[in-house]
């Protein structure tokens, strides 16, 4: 017996002895296994969403950039930049006592004239009375023929006195409507409730309107900082898709992470085509949230995501682990081995993709697929950390 065992080692060893040489080798040139960094499949909110291609701008609602019509020296400059100013309070007046004096002026005269005019009036009312009262005596015999003539006559005359003088007052208040235009133009009033953003210029100063095609600096910048949204450039690809009310998220660099609620206000008529840079319409994201107004600058930095579309509760993976837009790499712990799969999808933004077939929630897939020695069937192991 004990023969036997020895020549069945004897035939055995060999095999034993060749087996591990072999494991030896295949433990020592076999590839190191990949590193990988994976996802599960869960459920969730996925959207698909269209951003601005370039920085969008926070705008006021309302912004005016006034300047005195005419030009003169600054009189009078009641308020300063950061002043809070309430609707038609003044802003800013031009030394205007020459038609000030000729406002008051007119003002007289139109006064005279309707003093004027009450007089005549009266008059062609008793002249009207003296000659209806020698009209009935003339029927009686009782006056002649000449002096009741004369009387109607006197009394038609002071009637077109009369009403030449009304025409006179009309005239003088016309006058005096020029006056106070003309007085008016030297004042610069608040068209509504804002801020004052920007003066240019001090007291004594002279002031010049812009020549026709000159630009030059308002005198006042005025802001109204109870409105604002945000004029966002959008691609001309994904403009046709956006909408006037669409929701949107709105984040501005000053505020760090945080969103911003909105939606879509106005979109613009027409394309804009600007050299070296791709074809977009501007389209205007409007603040949901009044209480946001408060901290809000215009001119701050701004982008938006307008949602087109939404799935509240459904299977998502990140997009980064998405091949070709229909394929993914699947860990499995069991055999700590990566197996490529084809997927179906739905909804897409850069973060989420919805899947609607080929996958199960928990899953576990890969999202660093850019990575070397990754592809079907080679062995991988869970990165403890992302690089």
């Amino acid at each position: 017996m004990n023969r036997t065992v020895r020549k069945l080692f004897r035939w055995i060893l060999p095999f034993i002895v060749i087996a591990a040489v072999g494991f030896l080798i295949w433990q020592t040139t076999r590839p190191d296994p990949v590193e990988v960094v994976v996802r599960p499949v869960q459920n969730g909110q996925v959207e698909k969403i269209v951003a601005n291609t370039r920085a969008g701008t926070v705008e006021a609602c309302r912004r005016a950039k006034l300047s005195p019509s005419i030009g003169g020296q600054i009189a009078r400059l009641p308020v300063k930049k950061g002043d809070r100013v309430s609707a038609g309070q003044l802003l800013l007046e031009l030394w205007n006592e020459d038609l000030a004096a000729q406002t008051d002026l007119a003002e007289s005269e139109a006064a005279s004239a309707k003093s004027r005019a009450v007089a005549a009036c009266l008059q062609a009312e008793e002249a009207k009375r003296e000659a209806d009262r020698l009209i009935k005596l003339r029927k009686t015999g009782a006056a002649s023929e000449e002096q009741t003539d004369r009387s109607v006559t006197r009394a038609k005359s002071l009637e077109a006195d009369c009403q030449a003088s009304r025409t006179s007052i009309r005239t003088s208040r016309a006058r005096v409507g020029v006056a106070r235009a003309n007085l008016a133009r030297t004042r610069l009033t608040a068209p509504f409730t804002g801020v004052i953003a920007e003066i240019t210029g001090e007291l004594s100063e002279y002031v010049t309107p812009s020549p026709i095609g000159i630009a030059t600096p308002p005198a006042v910048d005025l802001i109204d900082t109870s409105c604002f949204y945000v004029k966002a450039p959008i691609d001309e690809v994904d403009a046709a898709a956006v909408s006037v009310d669409l929701p949107a998220r709105i984040t501005l660099d000053a505020f760090g992470d945080r969103r911003f609620s909105g939606h879509v206000r106005r979109i613009a008529d027409y394309v804009l085509d600007r050299e070296k840079q791709a074809r977009t319409v501007d389209v205007e994201v409007e603040f949901t949230q009044t209480e946001d107004f408060q901290r809000l600058l215009a001119g701050y930095s701004a982008d938006v995501e307008i949602i087109l579309d939404a799935r509240v509760d459904t299977l998502r993976i990140p997009t980064q682990a998405l091949l070709d837009g229909r394929r993914v790499f699947v860990f499995s712990p069991n055999q700590s081995r990566i197996q490529e799969r084809s997927v179906q999808t739905g909804l897409s933004n850069w973060e989420f993709t919805e899947v609607t077939s080929g996958l199960q929630a928990e899953e576990l897939v890969v999202v660093n697929v850019d990575r070397p020695g990754i592809s079907d069937g080679v062995h991988a192991v869970i990165m403890k950390e992302i690089p």
